[in-house]
């Protein structure tokens, strides 16, 4: 049965504090996420020293600070991921984080991290896309404010550089917090899909969860999604995310829906088995019938219970006798006819 891989993206939202991030990891583990994610950069080779933040950013965060300083405050050190790690693997539960540098790539690749996650703002990065590539291992490809073509480009580029298509996951995404509904436009999950021939999953930037559980339906082979110990908190990333309880019901929600879709094969289940005969109905006579009298379709009238005989077969019952006398609504079995 498919199983959705459902990423519990702590991002930044840690604030810098390393005890704050481990709170993060027992809530993911808590919420029975499969993985807990946060970010690996410098922000001496992410941004200058002058670049203007985000209007999101903008709103959720010091107006006054520049990007360099805002994210400069939210960094992890070697000696923080190590830490992380081991206490993701106390908790049982898997450690990932995002590179947005190249030192960041090797340094994940030093830390044994399974496989990558290119976030949507490196995809028309061709050196950091290659340097990716020339890693070997399987990739998670978001794609926010990416058109199709760059999408198919940057999957080029990847195949290019060693990968194949079944290392490789795209991820439909809006890089906007929170995104608004309309701008969600989830079906382009399923175009690309079809159009890169890879498996397809969804990072979500809405308020809420029904986004994330309706791309689950559609097919999504991993669901990303920001979480916070509180939506109040300052941070970049803070208001797009779910609180401890709503990552909780979002991951369970998305399992109740795997366990629903089923395998696609039409057949009676067991659980609905014991209603059968209580909704189905089955033939009775309408009247009164003797013996040896004929059969006619005005006789018969189609009543529950439906442990009888079939409404399906009553062309069979037109012009047979009945062995004996019958009363009216009586249900009709195969001895009862001659």
């Amino acid at each position: 049965m498919h199983k959705t891989l459902i990423i519990a993206e702590a991002g930044v939202n840690h604030n810098g504090s390393i005890e704050r991030a481990k709170q993060l990891i027992d809530i993911a583990v808590d919420a029975e996420a499969d993985i807990v994610k946060f970010q690996t950069f410098k922000a001496e080779t992410l941004v200058t020293r002058t670049a203007p933040k985000a209007e999101y950013q903008k709103r959720l965060t010091k107006y006054n600070q520049t990007q360099f300083e805002m994210i400069k405050k939210l960094e992890l050190d070697r000696t923080a991921h190590v830490e992380l790690i081991n206490h993701c693997k106390e908790k049982d539960i898997r450690f990932l984080s995002t590179a947005f540098d190249h030192d960041s790539i090797e340094l994940l690749a030093e830390l044994k991290i399974p496989f990558y996650k290119i976030p949507s703002g490196e995809i028309t990065n061709l050196p950091y896309l290659r340097h990716i590539g020339r890693m070997g291992k399987s990739v998670i490809l978001s794609t926010g404010m990416a058109t199709l073509e760059e999408v198919r480009v940057a999957l080029d580029i990847l195949l290019e550089a060693g990968l194949g298509k079944a290392q490789i996951t795209i991820m439909h995404c809006n890089t906007e917090y929170p995104t608004p509904m309309e701008d969600v436009n989830l079906k382009a999950m399923i175009t690309m899909g079809d159009e890169m021939g890879v498996a397809v999953g969804y990072s979500d930037h809405t308020m809420g969860i029904e986004v994330s559980i309706a791309a689950a339906a559609l097919g999504a082979t991993v669901i990303e999604k920001h979480f916070t110990l509180n939506r109040s908190m300052e941070g970049p990333d803070h208001k797009a995310s779910l609180e401890p309880d709503e990552l909780k019901l979002m991951v369970r929600s998305i399992r109740n829906i795997e366990n629903a879709l089923g395998d696609g094969v039409k057949r009676l289940k067991t659980s609905e088995a014991r209603n059968l005969a209580v909704a189905r109905k089955s033939i009775h006579l309408n009247q009164a019938v003797s013996a040896g009298e004929l059969l006619s379709l005005e006789m018969l009238v189609m009543l529950r219970p439906g442990d009888g005989i079939s409404p399906m077969q009553i062309d069979n019952l037109i012009g047979r006798r009945l062995k004996l006398d019958m009363p009216m609504h009586h249900k009709l079995v195969w001895d009862d006819l001659e």
